[in-house]
């Protein structure tokens, strides 16, 4: 974890490119640091995903309305100030690659970050976290 999932209408593919977004989003999301100076998000653990959806009705239908809906979950314990940092810099990464697409027709942008702190499970296996640690 973290894992950013993008939900997207499918139209949205055709006029953005969304791999070169999912790569700025996961920059930018490797680039925060919280107070003391540490990065906030594990290199190895860092996912960005995105699906245009199959199915979608979106506000009155009367319209050509696309949407991108993000979605951040991260384990809990980060302060407010780094949540908020963090959602800032996402979303302006979002505005940065959607900006002329906003001004061309109506689409909506969500970001919502979620921690997760009642999981009742959380299995991790990965040989992508030592290729990153910093050893002593």
């Amino acid at each position: 974890m973290p894992h950013l999932v993008l939900l997207y209408s499918p139209d949205i593919e055709r006029e953005a490119d969304i791999g070169a977004l999912c790569r700025a989003l996961a920059d930018r999301m490797l680039e925060q640091k919280d107070e003391s100076g540490r990065q906030v998000f594990p290199t190895g653990g860092t996912r960005v995903l995105a699906y245009p959806v199959a199915h979608a009705a979106v506000a009155d239908g009367k319209g050509d309305y696309g949407f991108l809906y993000a979605n951040l979950r991260m384990g809990a314990g980060r302060s407010p100030e780094v949540h908020k940092q963090v959602g800032d810099g996402l979303l302006a990464v979002l505005r940065e690659y959607l900006g002329a697409l906003l001004e061309q027709r109506p689409i909506g942008i969500t970001l919502q970050i979620d921690e997760s702190p009642g999981q009742v499970y959380d299995a991790k296996h990965s040989s992508l976290h030592p290729l990153f640690q910093k050893h002593s």
